[in-house]
């Protein structure tokens, strides 16, 4: 069984290695979708897996990379597409 779930992350999240560190966590928890920046200043994550390895993936996400500080993760369950073979960082 497959769940996928967007998040919107806020705080010191941008140039900080975010992007780096939430491929690196995804490949850990075998998730697949992508990560972004958004012009606001969060950051924009796709994350579709099992539902074991999308909430290992959440957990690691909210507490960010050593010099990122998240003050917020929102999360919306959606659909699972199946159409992202991989993790990628998005610009």
């Amino acid at each position: 069984m497959k769940v996928a779930r967007h998040y919107l992350v806020s705080g010191e999240v941008q140039g900080v290695g975010f992007r780096f560190f939430a491929q690196r966590v995804a490949a850990r928890h075998q998730v697949v979708g992508y990560v972004r920046n958004l012009a606001d200043g969060r950051v924009d994550v796709l994350a579709e897996g099992t539902p074991e390895g999308v909430e290992g993936f959440k957990h690691d996400i909210a507490a960010g990379p050593r010099h990122a500080r998240v003050e917020q993760v929102e999360e919306v369950s959606v659909e699972p597409t199946g159409q992202y073979p991989t993790f990628r960082i998005e610009r």
